[in-house]
């Protein structure tokens, strides 16, 4: 692939992927409040365009749902998960039905089930954006290391 084309994101080829932004982590995370509007920006966008939304909840049970600032009633698919990565059975079910060439990441925590999920979809030909002002860790510190 031409490094030319790694900017480019289309509704028609892209997925967004909104991992794990849910009630427990709100204490727990830096900027916690930034994350969730920035990933609320880039949802309403995804809505209006055509992008599909994949949501995963790690254990809700005991994490509790995606935080209700956050409408994800038009996701193809919210799934629970007890992994890092984001490629669970429903998600990857949904990523061989619609075949996006772009995935673009947002959610939490950077350093684990982010980088996690993008080397995944790396690994897969996919090329991946990870919005940094809609992804956090708890520490500043995790944060900048997993962009890295």
């Amino acid at each position: 692939m031409m490094a030319g084309n790694l900017g480019q994101v289309t509704a028609s080829s892209t997925v967004f992927l909104l991992c794990d932004v849910q009630e427990k982590f709100k204490p727990a995370i830096a900027h916690f409040n930034c994350v969730v509007q920035s990933c609320s920006k880039l949802i309403t966008a995804g809505r209006i365009l055509g992008v599909p939304l994949l949501v995963t909840e790690q254990y809700p049970k005991g994490l509790g749902k995606t935080v209700p600032e956050l409408d994800v009633q038009h996701a193809a698919v919210v799934a629970e998960k007890t992994k890092f990565s984001m490629v669970v059975p429903e998600v990857d079910a949904v990523l061989e039905q619609l075949k996006p060439r772009v995935a673009v990441i947002m959610g939490l925590e950077a350093h684990v089930c982010v980088e996690q999920t993008a080397a995944d979809l790396l690994a897969r030909g996919h090329v991946v954006h990870v919005v940094a002002d809609a992804v956090s860790s708890r520490s500043q510190e995790d944060r900048l290391l997993a962009f890295d």
